[in-house]
């Protein structure tokens, strides 16, 4: 799987285990924050916690991600990681 960066997300950023589950990784990077996101994907029912531990755990580094909401029923779980650098970041007026 290779890393993307700036949200231009395409199959390459996408694995799919023998198993049937399908994860995505992006990163979006500014000058001052990156932002690290992990979907993970089945068909036949929700991934499991394990599931996406062990992939989060590979993927996210340096920051502690984060569930998003998903809608009821889904079969699909999201995970972000925000890291923010202040010291780069335009001083309030």
């Amino acid at each position: 799987m290779r890393l993307p960066v700036n949200r231009r997300v395409d199959e390459t950023h996408h694995a799919a285990t023998p198993d049937g589950l399908s994860v995505w990784y992006t990163i979006q990077v500014s000058p001052h924050s990156r932002i690290q996101e992990a979907v993970f994907e089945r068909t036949d029912r929700m991934p499991t916690d394990d599931e996406c531990k062990q992939w989060l755990d590979l993927l996210i580094v340096g920051a502690q991600p984060v569930e998003a909401p998903g809608m009821p029923g889904s079969m699909t779980r999201r995970f972000e990681a925000f890291e923010r650098s202040p010291e780069r970041e335009a001083p309030l007026a």
